[in-house]
């Protein structure tokens, strides 16, 4: 099916993607496939009545999706046998999870390509169709029931939803071993979409560090075509109780043809800490949307971003934080490195409500443009009505110091090292949080020799 577009394409673009996304049924089995059937239905109402956005659109004027509706996406099949046959995930593969691993091709669980066995008793890691009983009356309280649900792309991801990942953590327990959720998006000779899903739920008292991790075309596959246009569209919901803690790590490196547009929606309840680093190289054009609402008071919230891009990608990262309840503290600090003609984008906004006295909230936003078509838009928020808190927040746009430079040539580096010795050294304050080593490494290379 081709997407043919009216006089306004927007709007008829998004029914031809619905129309795409909803040619598969749910194949959960049992009574899960009701639940997901009517979330399914309201999504695709709501769709219906909706349109791409555009740049007339408050939040998205920064960021033109015309290239997106270029191109005519058709919906996936569950599986490509022929590209799992080939699929090598070596390098792909943390040496700190090889027994905690989920992967997922094209939205679709891939059992033998997943191990999950390192995990301890009572920890559900694994796909939407294997959820034990004891949790399935409890999904109708959790899945797409986050703010924010009404979204264009979160409701199509919603309006086609077939199966998804899903991280259960039982109360207190503490889960040591981090999990490593893969998600590989294949392609053949026609642009295809696919989307995503991931549910994580963490009980009262509950820790667990997890890693969300989006990539394509592996190498070592030599069936799958490489530079070929897909659409990720991917949702992941996270739910945080009482006193429990998540250490979230989302690397996304999709193809350089690629778009991507994410969502990650969390919940925090009293007392509980979210951490997220979020890590942006890939993809032609992308776009993540962080929102954390916040249940209960005492909530600590760390957002790390790093947003690494080059050629004429287009990289935004919007972030809302909103807290209802006293004695919280957030702290946000997001930096971009962009070369060549590419573009970033952010914003990120903190509400501080009337009842969300004692609180304290800090924002950066840092910049480095290293080429001088480089651009960058950028625009931290806070709107606050209470009057006993303590908030800052602030943006920076620069280039390397050409005296630095200087100075570290003066000491025997090259040009060339001396500058990857200052992008290092401006990325270090977000890639030192990431709490896996072997990740942690990679992602220095990538900002040593900007590779994507």
């Amino acid at each position: 099916m081709s997407i043919q577009l009216s006089a306004k394409p927007e709007i008829s673009y998004l029914k031809a993607l619905l129309d795409q996304c909803r040619q598969d049924e749910p194949f959960v089995g049992g009574p899960l496939n009701a639940t997901i059937g009517q979330l399914r239905d309201q999504a695709a109402a709501i769709v219906e009545e909706l349109a791409i956005p555009t740049r007339r659109d408050e939040e998205w004027r920064f960021t033109d999706l015309s290239p997106l509706l270029a191109v005519n996406f058709q919906g996936v099949e569950a599986f490509f046998e022929q590209f799992l046959q080939h699929l090598d995930l070596t390098s792909l593969i943390l040496p700190e999870t090889p027994d905690s691993r989920l992967v997922f091709v094209n939205g679709v669980y891939a059992p033998d390509l997943s191990s999950v066995h390192g995990l301890p008793e009572g920890v559900y890691v694994g796909n939407l169709a294997g959820l034990p009983a004891a949790y399935q009356g409890r999904i109708p309280n959790y899945l797409g029931k986050q703010q924010g649900a009404s979204d264009v792309f979160t409701a199509l991801n919603t309006s086609g939803l077939t199966d998804a990942a899903v991280v259960w953590i039982p109360k207190n327990k503490v889960v040591e071993t981090p999990i490593h959720l893969l998600f590989i998006s294949t392609t053949n000779d026609v642009p295809v979409i696919c989307q995503p899903r991931c549910l994580v739920v963490a009980e009262a008292g509950s820790v667990v560090n997890l890693i969300e991790h989006y990539a394509a075309n592996v190498e070592g596959c030599p069936d799958i075509p490489v530079n070929r246009p897909y659409f990720n569209n991917q949702v992941t919901e996270i739910w945080i109780e009482d006193d429990a803690q998540v250490i979230h790590t989302r690397n996304q490196r999709e193809a350089i043809d690629g778009f991507h547009i994410g969502k990650t929606a969390v919940t925090q309840a009293r007392n509980s800490r979210y951490t997220c680093n979020a890590i942006s190289l890939g993809a032609r054009l992308s776009r993540h949307n962080l929102e954390i609402v916040q249940t209960g008071e005492a909530t600590e919230t760390t957002l790390k971003g790093l947003t690494m891009i080059g050629g004429e990608q287009v990289a935004d990262t919007h972030s809302a934080v909103l807290l209802n309840h006293p004695y919280s503290m957030t702290n946000q600090l997001h930096k971009c490195i962009i070369d060549d003609r590419a573009h970033g984008v952010f914003n990120g906004k903190v509400f501080v409500p009337q009842a969300a006295q004692f609180t304290n909230a800090a924002q950066l936003n840092r910049n480095l443009l290293l080429s001088a078509k480089a651009r960058v838009n950028t625009k931290p928020q806070l709107e606050i009505t209470a009057d006993q808190v303590k908030c800052s927040h602030g943006a920076t746009v620069s280039q390397l110091d050409p005296e630095d430079v200087f100075y570290l040539q003066s000491r025997g580096l090259n040009e060339t090292n001396a500058r990857n010795l200052l992008i290092d050294a401006f990325v270090a304050e977000i890639l030192q949080r990431i709490p896996v080593d072997s990740l942690r490494q990679r992602l220095s290379q990538c900002a040593m020799c900007r590779t994507i």
